[in-house]
């Protein structure tokens, strides 16, 4: 017996099959049953009759329960009738793995269903994520080879910070101490002077006290860095990079997105459209003549602002130029903004429509140790601890910029997920560590 998946049998349309999978919902009579069987690309519906069966072999029907492991043989034809299309008249059965009483129903609680993860995968809307999400992070891979950009890999234990000392993990190292990486920035600025554009995807951790909807303590962090690179031709890159991203997805996932009830004309404008550019003093300025929000210059932007902000554009929008005094210590200031009140660093943001908030975030690095070291001083750090950093200014340094593309959120906002938990398998947060 050959076995297909479902979709390859729906694709053959009619005539004899032998598929495999997980039964996803069963009901009916003593005389016939309908098993919804799902497996990795599709459900399909599948007829059991008594008739046809036989009563020895009816008997074991009983054991389609819902998520029992079974193998189907029988004669599939198209229905429209059917939840997918098609349905299977099955002429012979094996129950592969018998299952108990499965503990998730409908209209459970949220945090009940985080505690049963390692179950709740098996639900169509996370499969769909799931699909959606390996699209994802497969095109950012593809968007910088395609680019002539080499894949870095840094260290995830790390003695410094930077992004902020107080969202730092502890970690005991032997006898020492060392630390979860926040970004691979520093290790990337390292790296540029040897392979001159750098990419990577990997795991990051910020212990920020934090309980919102868009915030994980680990999450999966996707950077660039380049040599040669100012921050306004490192803006347009992420540009170029989300666009791509929303046309794989629009290509090759548009069944997902149906599972997950996405509107997609939500993301046709991104992947068809220009992204436009504002500075963050244009930005104030739009949220108080537009949105009757008056905010003081020089404060970062709250995601009440984040928000009210995206309201005014229908594709991610880049704001540039944030006051020098928020910013993280490499991000050099911007002489040349006039029209600001106060210093402002040659940096960005990228925020997403629909209340998504803050998805990317860049700059050009500062190569001024000078500058540099004060930042750090201001910021209570060691700068002994930042020797090696400051190594890579003393030897041949270049103008270079870089930015990091938060994947999780990038996969909420295109799946239309009402919280950032929901756009990783197995969210890590203030308050879950388990499953």
């Amino acid at each position: 017996m050959t076995f297909t998946s479902i979709q390859e049998a729906m694709n053959k349309g009619d005539g004899e099959v032998s598929i495999r999978g997980w039964v996803h919902r069963e009901r009916g009579s003593n005389k016939i049953k309908f098993i919804s069987l799902r497996d990795s690309t599709n459900v399909i519906q599948c007829v059991v009759e008594k008739e046809v069966l036989g009563e020895e072999k009816w008997a074991e029907t009983s054991l389609f329960k819902m998520e029992a492991s079974a193998a189907i043989h029988g004669n599939i034809r198209k229905d429209e009738r059917a939840p997918t299309g098609y349905e299977i008249n099955v002429t012979d059965f094996a129950i592969i793995g018998k299952s108990d009483t499965f503990p998730i129903t409908r209209d459970q609680s949220p945090e009940f269903l985080l505690d049963k993860r390692h179950l709740w995968l098996r639900s169509r809307k996370m499969t769909a994520m799931m699909k959606i999400r390996s699209t994802v992070t497969g095109a950012i891979h593809d968007f910088f080879r395609q680019r002539g950009y080499f894949e870095f890999t840094p260290p995830i234990l790390q003695p410094n910070q930077c992004e902020g000392g107080s969202t730092l993990f502890e970690v005991k190292y032997y006898k020492d101490k060392t630390y979860l990486s926040q970004t691979w920035q520093l290790y990337a600025e390292a790296a540029i002077f040897a392979l001159e554009k750098v990419y990577d995807m990997s795991p990051t951790f910020r212990a920020e006290k934090s309980k919102t909807s868009r915030h994980l303590s680990e999450f999966w962090m996707a950077e660039m860095e380049a040599a040669w690179m100012d921050y306004k031709e490192c803006s347009e890159v992420a540009k170029a990079e989300l666009k791509f991203i929303v046309q794989q997805v629009l290509e090759k996932n548009q069944a997902e997105l149906k599972v997950l009830e996405r509107d997609v004309s939500k993301l046709t404008p991104t992947a068809e459209n220009k992204l436009p550019t504002i500075t963050y003093t244009e930005a104030l300025k739009m949220l108080k003549e537009k949105c009757d929000l008056d905010v003081e210059w020089g404060k970062d932007l709250r995601t009440v602002e984040e928000d009210k902000l995206a309201t005014l554009f229908d594709t991610p929008v880049v704001v540039t130029h944030y006051p020098k005094e928020i910013m993280a210590f490499y991000k050099p200031t911007d002489d040349t903004q006039t029209d600001a009140p106060g210093p402002v660093a040659k940096c960005f943001d990228v925020i997403a429509p629909e209340g998504y908030g803050e998805i990317v975030g860049g700059s050009e690095r500062d190569t001024d140790i000078d500058e540099l070291k004060k930042a750090l001083e201001a910021d209570g750090e060691d700068v002994a601890n930042y020797q090696f950093y400051f190594d890579t200014r003393l030897y041949g340094s270049v103008p270079h910029s870089g930015y990091g593309v938060g994947v999780e959120r990038v996969i909420a906002w295109i799946c239309g997920l009402e919280n950032i938990k929901d756009a990783i398998p197995f969210p890590r947060t203030m308050l879950r560590k388990e499953p």
